[in-house]
């Protein structure tokens, strides 16, 4: 993905001297890694189809099908546009139909180009309605099927908001609160997947219990920090390995099982949960899963290595930090401008020119009333931590193209950034205690927008160091 083309980013660039270079680098960084997990292309890795011998191939593994059988579609995710298109193409006329749910502005421009695959338009990060009406298509899709029908799941980041159907006595408004409240609580993906599963009759390996007898096949982008198979989207095709003891634990942790906090048909829900009274998700060891095969066709970890390797090829001496970067933005950050100051001051851990990539995916504990991302609070965040450095420049990046609910991607963080913006007037620190990431670099400058890029993979933040 060309970033530097991009006409959302060509706004970075309207700077002089060291600066337009830099920013022209990690772009070109950053392109190269988005580009490494275009849903299309690693969909076409993954998945082959012979017609002539009615032989499918799915990460090395060979299935024959059944000439009487059908072949369907269903999906969710921020990535499922490219990734049923690719699907279609490969399958072509075998393919019978199907359902994918995408988020808002994510379908494709015109709607026939996956062949007879449907595509909805749902809410994320919140649950909508829309989300609600394209699962009871998608799960209408797996009635009636039989052991000769192949089902094809394709799963990506934002599949735990655009794909479900709750429990009996659970509303939408109910979820939605829920999932506000979680994220206000500073909730990890982890944790928010593992108390919806238990709220759903889709996620934790129910959408494969809908779909049997059948044949099911999940071709899976990850967007979950080491990939766990039971987590991404909420494990729809997958054993669950979480119980609602674990889901309560994690409502328990973050303050929110007291009356009142959550809503009471939620609580109650759990509480049936607990006691037993309602069945849990399926587990490992479930016959119905001997029917299942289950792929990761992208994750934050390629991403990374090819980022890095366009890295070298511009000069620089590389290093992967991490891809299992987790916690608080603003603490990440300061641990991130701690290892660029150790470069500067000693050529350690890796010599300058330097580009160091962290993967994962932080964190924000809300306290104030603004607006921004986790990606754009770490970028504010860094920007007061290597105040004054000349040669340093730190951009955090969702590789969605979507940080929280704001139109940017993330932000650029340099050392000249917190003097410019004190030098009129615009106060770093006071914009970091509202949570207001986004209007600070309204303001200062440097907001990274790249549009949709129909790929979710974690966040990717590039340290260079020169």
């Amino acid at each position: 993905m060309d970033l530097i083309e991009n006409p959302l980013t060509r706004n970075l660039l309207q700077v002089a001297g060291p600066s337009l270079r830099r920013r022209k680098q990690a772009l070109e960084i950053l392109g190269a890694a988005l580009t490494a997990v275009d849903p299309f292309e690693a969909v076409r890795r993954a998945f082959t189809f012979d017609p002539a011998q009615n032989r499918l191939v799915v990460g090395g593994r060979e299935f024959q099908l059944n000439p009487a059988g059908k072949m369907i579609v269903v999906g969710a995710g921020k990535a499922g546009t490219p990734m049923a298109q690719a699907v279609a193409q490969i399958l072509g006329e075998r393919l019978a139909g199907g359902v994918v749910t995408v988020k808002y502005g994510y379908g494709p421009a015109e709607m026939n180009t996956a062949g007879p695959v449907q595509f909805r338009e749902a809410g994320h990060p919140v649950l909508d309605e829309a989300g609600i009406s394209a699962t009871g298509e998608i799960t209408g899709w797996l009635k009636g099927l039989d052991e000769r029908d192949t089902v094809v799941a394709l799963i990506s980041g934002g599949g735990s908001a655009l794909l479900e159907e709750p429990v009996d006595g659970v509303s939408l408004a109910d979820m939605q609160a829920l999932a506000n409240a979680m994220l206000k609580s500073g909730a990890t993906i982890n944790e928010m997947n593992t108390v919806r599963k238990h709220l759903s009759r889709v996620k934790g390996g129910q959408l494969a219990r809908l779909a049997a007898p059948a044949r099911l096949i999940g071709l899976i982008l990850s967007d979950v920090v080491g990939s766990p198979l039971d987590v991404i989207a909420s494990g729809p095709t997958v054993p669950d390995t979480t119980t609602f003891q674990d889901a309560w634990d994690i409502l328990r942790r973050l303050g929110l099982t007291a009356p009142g906090l959550i809503p009471a048909s939620i609580h109650h829900y759990f509480e049936k949960g607990l006691a037993g009274q309602v069945p849990e998700t399926p587990k490992p060891g479930d016959p119905l899963f001997e029917r299942v095969v289950t792929v990761i066709v992208g994750d934050n970890r390629v991403a990374a290595q090819a980022g890095l390797a366009k890295a070298r090829e511009l000069g620089f001496n590389t290093l992967l930090l991490s891809t299992f970067v987790e916690g608080e933005a603003r603490e990440v950050a300061k641990v991130l401008a701690g290892v660029a100051r150790e470069i500067l001051a000693t050529d350690e851990p890796v010599k300058r020119p330097a580009c160091l990539i962290a993967g994962g995916e932080t964190t924000v504990t809300v306290r104030g009333d603004g607006l921004g991302g986790r990606n754009q609070e770490l970028a504010l965040a860094a920007s007061l931590a290597i105040e004054g450095l000349e040669n340093v420049l730190i951009v955090p990046l969702a590789t969605d193209g979507s940080d929280g609910p704001t139109d940017a991607a993330g932000a650029f963080a340099e050392g000249d950034t917190v003097r410019q913006a004190r030098a009129n007037n615009i106060d770093p620190f006071d914009y970091l205690q509202r949570n207001d990431a986004y209007h600070f670099f309204e303001r200062a400058g440097g907001l990274l927008k790249t549009g949709p890029t129909n790929t979710n993979v974690n966040d990717l933040t590039l340290v260079l160091v020169w």
